[in-house]
């Protein structure tokens, strides 16, 4: 064979192929098929922390609606309502959500220091049905700071069921015995400063259990609360109390007709012929001032329009008059 023949040979003959070339293809297809499924993960990956994105946006703005299980729920920070044995309004609640299902979300906020447990803000009333229909609850789930779990408490209370005038008072009292501020339970209830102080001090003379025995009474408000504590400063109160209280009338009743027994019982029982009367009169026979005493009272009536500005006068002197009364008082005793 001569020399360019050699040459020629050795360009045209074919390639021989090794085993480890041969491996070569194979390896690059699992290689190419390895990155392709870890691709696919990675957008999965990247799809899921997008979807939990959105899911803690929703949940965060309050738009994202969950069906939760009653049971993992807790009671709000500070109860607000007073519940009656006999309440027509819930019985009411549970049958409309029994026929057409719960309209309404409640608002829970997530247990930092117990997973998958919850607590109420508002929708108390909402949830009692569910539990007693055996059902799951719709809620909003929302990280709340103790603040704003008592601002929208009280918010949604007063846009959906008004709290009554007892109702609101305990729940101010409440709020301000666990350390809340006044700015932020003036904010919860959508009060003044004035107003909250006279909660506070209505809520303070009533005990719990008289409030909670009556109910809600939502057609007493403040003056007829503030006299039915000053009765109960009477000694025989308690013995009053619980001659009512323990009646069948009292636990059949509802909640104003309690709040009617029990101011009842505490009224006045002095008989009008044991009360002693006596009129002033002036110098032309007309009765300007009439005192009635009775057991452990005694009024003052000055008729203004005969004379003007005597019960001014009176109210001016009363302190020295009981100075003089204590002094004549300690005289006698000597």
């Amino acid at each position: 064979m001569s020399r360019k023949d050699t040459i020629t040979a050795l360009f045209t003959q074919k390639k021989v192929t090794t085993p480890v070339q041969a491996a070569e293809p194979e390896r690059e297809r699992i290689k190419s098929g390895a990155v392709s499924a870890m691709g696919a993960s990675l957008q999965q990956l990247t799809e899921g922390a997008r979807n939990a994105a959105r899911l803690q946006d929703q949940i965060e703005e309050g738009t994202l609606i969950v069906n939760l299980d009653p049971d993992l729920i807790d009671s709000g920070m500070v109860a607000d309502r007073l519940h009656s044995v006999i309440d027509p309004s819930f019985d009411a609640l549970v049958a409309s959500i029994s026929a057409s299902g719960q309209q309404v979300p409640i608002l829970v906020r997530p247990l930092s220091q117990a997973p998958a447990r919850y607590q109420v803000a508002y929708g108390h009333r909402r949830l009692r049905a569910a539990q007693h229909l055996g059902i799951a609850v719709k809620a909003i789930v929302r990280p709340l700071t103790d603040a704003e779990m008592v601002v929208a408490q009280g918010k949604e209370n007063l846009e959906r069921r008004d709290l009554s005038y007892i109702e609101k008072a305990i729940f101010a009292r409440r709020l301000e015995d666990i350390g809340f501020e006044r700015n932020t339970i003036m904010a919860a209830l959508s009060t003044d400063k004035a107003d909250l102080s006279r909660y506070i001090s209505v809520a303070r003379l009533i005990p719990d259990e008289l409030a909670q025995a009556i109910g809600p009474a939502d057609r007493i408000g403040r003056a007829r609360w503030l006299v039915l504590a000053e009765n109960l400063k009477r000694p025989d109160a308690p013995q009053r109390l619980r001659a009512v209280l323990e009646s069948d009338a009292f636990r059949k009743a509802d909640s104003n007709s309690r709040f009617a027994k029990v101011f009842a019982s505490l009224a006045d029982k002095v008989p009008p012929e044991k009360s002693v009367a006596r009129i002033w009169r002036d110098p032309a026979g007309r009765a300007i001032a009439r005192s009635e005493v009775r057991k452990d009272r005694t009024t003052f009536v000055i008729d203004e329009a005969i004379a003007p500005e005597f019960g001014a006068y009176l109210a001016d002197e009363m302190g020295m008059l009981y100075e003089k009364y204590l002094q004549e008082r300690a005289k006698s005793t000597l």
